[in-house]
């Protein structure tokens, strides 16, 4: 009977496995997960809320301030990892109100090129960590 080992190994080998992980830590997230995991390629960006930079204090200002503190989030985040948001192929919007898309939307379409802008799935939650308005994650291609 042949070893079915090598057929188990080909989608590990497709999907980067964890020798192939690079995990970009921070010491300011506010549970257990990688801030940044780069795999096959791709950098897996965490859900950023508008936490003030090394603080876990959210910013003032209201659904556009918190958009923007998002967005440089996910911004400073890619350039440690070597990669900028024109490498951001995807994007997940979690809005506590669809009340707030508009708003969200103008701020958020800021920091793409015209025509460049990554695939996003936009949805409303019931709460956010630290009562948010808004958390968004990335997935970047390098």
């Amino acid at each position: 009977m042949r070893s079915i080992l090598p057929w188990l190994l080909i989608p590990c080998l497709l999907a980067g496995c964890s020798a192939g992980r690079r995990y970009h830590a921070d010491d300011n997230v506010i549970g257990p997960y990688t801030p940044v995991v780069e795999a096959g390629g791709f950098l897996h960006v965490s859900g950023q809320i508008a936490l003030k930079p090394g603080t876990t204090e959210l910013v003032s200002g209201g659904v556009a301030a918190q958009v923007r503190q998002a967005m440089e989030n996910i911004k400073a985040l890619l350039a440690k990892a070597g990669a900028d948001m024109d490498d951001i192929v995807q994007c997940t919007v979690y809005l506590r109100s669809m009340d707030d898309f508009a708003q969200m939307n103008q701020v958020y379409g800021s920091y793409f090129a015209p025509g460049r802008a990554p695939a996003r799935t936009t949805v409303a939650v019931a709460r956010l960590p630290r009562d948010a308005a808004v958390e968004v994650a990335a997935l970047a291609h390098k």
